[in-house]
């Protein structure tokens, strides 16, 4: 009877500490879209008071604004930790002589680093935006880059995107 109390003393604290991350990921996830709603909304606010040439206004707009952008870095930073699972992918292994060096938006790749083993076809799954045509989104190292495919250029590049 004793082993009985104490499964069920067990199962009653574990299985509501078990469903609370699921919560949890769903409430980051929409606190990160509110975030990024609400940097649009002061980014607005921010250009219609230029406009008016209201520039005290338009300060504090500006602090708004930067508050906002700062709370929705944190909030994709605490959406990225709660689902680590999703950006924790196999070894990177380059082309023949690879050796990592960080890149910057303009660097162009040579096309054996853009070849279809490293493009990166469920951009949806890491939240990242729909690569335009004739770009895509390629993995170099822990990084992801979006690579135009005739020049192999870098359009836009995510530093330290998987773990």
């Amino acid at each position: 009877m004793r082993k009985f109390i104490m499964a069920a003393l067990a199962a009653s604290v574990i299985i509501p500490a078990a469903a609370v991350p699921t919560m949890a990921s769903a409430q980051s996830a929409r606190e990160v879209r509110e975030s990024a709603r609400d940097v649009r909304q002061s980014e607005r606010r921010v250009d219609r008071d230029v406009r008016r040439g209201d520039y005290r206004a338009a300060d504090k707009s500006q602090r708004q604004l930067n508050r906002d952008r700062r709370e929705l870095r944190e909030d994709w930073r605490d959406y990225r930790q709660a689902h680590r699972g999703d950006y924790r992918r196999p070894a990177y292994v380059g082309p023949r002589g690879y050796h990592y060096r960080p890149v910057a938006v303009g660097h162009r790749f040579q096309p054996s680093y853009y070849g279809s083993r490293y493009w990166v076809n469920d951009y949806g799954r890491y939240r990242l935006p729909a690569p335009r045509a004739g770009h895509r989104w390629v993995r170099y190292g822990n990084d992801v880059a979006m690579v135009n495919m005739r020049s192999g250029r870098v359009v836009t590049i995510h530093n330290g995107f998987f773990w």
